[in-house]
């Protein structure tokens, strides 16, 4: 169920009349109205799949995942394959291509490049409007020839990543990937589309040390936590060590050593 929000609502709307019996369903499955007047957000259905749009003067354009086209398939082809900060960071090198736990998966961008480079991703999102936009974009994307074999490398769980991990049935991941939603104060750091409209929906994560506390119990070798260049780091247990970029950096939380 998406929680609705103080300053609007959410609703579920067609963009065309073909899709108005899929609206239905995807109304249905995240219990929201197909109709509100005072929304402030809808949830829209149509030929590209699912997407979220901010109602009301200045708001930015729609937001949905797609892995085929855009920035996705940018950084798949430029980004810089395993030479890139995410990828050293949780531990890719030669004949080394660790499981991993993307427990804040968010629009799953991040994940998609690790999938891309070859590692077995499992994707947590509690936040239902994007959960469901991540698996809108995930099912579309397994028909494409070229990204269809990364994206099965990317199974999605919903709900809450902390009881999950403090759950876990099964082998525990290798690497455990955190980036909590940081609370910003700099107005400019809002500028991205996608902050915009997913501040409201999703807030701060102020359970970041829980969430850190679980990785570390489950994960096998490391955790790595993203972090805001100049953010103070999650409190808990020090990182080792952090490897640094221009906008963000990686602490790093190890356990043991990946070996080939």
């Amino acid at each position: 169920m998406v929680e609705q929000l103080a300053d609007g609502g959410i609703r579920v709307e067609a963009l065309t009349a073909d899709y108005q019996a899929l609206a239905a369903e995807w109304a249905q499955r995240l219990e929201l109205p197909l109709s509100d007047d005072n929304a402030g957000f809808a949830v829209q259905v149509g030929a590209d799949g699912l997407q979220i749009q901010q109602l009301g003067p200045q708001a930015p354009g729609p937001v949905r995942v797609d892995f085929v086209e855009g920035a996705a398939a940018h950084r798949r082809v430029f980004g810089g394959g395993s030479g890139q900060m995410i990828a050293k960071a949780v531990g890719i090198a030669q004949g080394v291509r660790p499981q991993v736990l993307d427990a804040t998966a968010g629009l799953g961008k991040d994940a998609f490049v690790l999938a891309s480079l070859g590692c077995q991703m499992t994707l947590i999102e509690r936040q239902p409007l994007v959960a469901a936009l991540l698996a809108d974009g995930l099912a579309r994307a397994r028909s494409d020839a070229e990204v269809g074999p990364i994206v099965a490398r990317m199974q999605l769980l919903s709900g809450n990543a902390i009881e999950h991990m403090r759950n876990w049935q099964g082998e525990p991941p290798q690497v455990i990937y955190l980036d909590p939603m940081f609370p910003h104060r700099d107005k400019s750091a809002l500028v991205k589309k996608e902050m915009r409209v997913f501040r409201p929906l999703v807030g701060d994560d102020l359970d970041a040390p829980a969430l850190l506390e679980a990785a570390l119990a489950l994960a096998s070798h490391r955790v790595v936590v993203k972090r805001p260049r100049k953010a103070p780091i999650i409190d808990g247990p020090k990182p080792s060590h952090s490897l640094e970029g221009k906008s963000s950096r990686y602490d790093i939380y190890p356990k043991k050593a990946l070996k080939p």
